[in-house]
């Protein structure tokens, strides 16, 4: 799981999150971490659908946590764009959702909420590859 992969489309982004979940279990943190447009609502969607989340996953931006049930265990997806800094995700009780007994969290914009996420937080860093604009480097540790 830990490493570095290239993806060349967010159908391939998503293929990969898909394979991630086989290492993934309860409890687990996923910070999610790279520029507008790089593909971490791409990985959230790959990854939700492999769990079984039925509903259509988009980018929380709007909503900041949104709840999904798997066939296993739920997903929190927290989206942190928003935020300008982890004391105004600690003043909306945000904190609460890192961490679930019967779910995993990923977390968009983790950088932001950094400093509270526990120390064995999964990350995930991606960038865009400039020779061709819908590669990605995606970097996991």
């Amino acid at each position: 799981m830990f490493g570095r992969y290239i993806t060349k489309s967010p159908d391939e982004t998503k293929e990969l999150a898909s394979k991630f979940t086989k290492d993934i279990s309860q409890r687990d943190v996923i910070a999610l971490i790279g520029d507008l447009g790089t593909g971490k609502t791409a990985f959230t969607q790959g990854f939700a659908k492999a769990i079984g989340v039925q509903e259509s996953v988009g980018s929380p931006t709007f909503k900041l946590i949104s709840e999904y049930q798997g066939v296993s265990f739920s997903l929190y997806h927290i989206d942190c764009y928003r935020l300008k800094n982890v004391q105004q995700f600690i003043n909306i009780g945000g904190e609460e959702y890192i961490v679930s007994a019967n779910g995993v969290t990923i977390i968009e914009w983790a950088d932001i909420i950094e400093e509270i996420l526990p120390d064995d937080t999964i990350k995930i860093h991606f960038k865009r590859i400039f020779d061709d604009l819908n590669h990605r480097e995606i970097i996991v540790s």
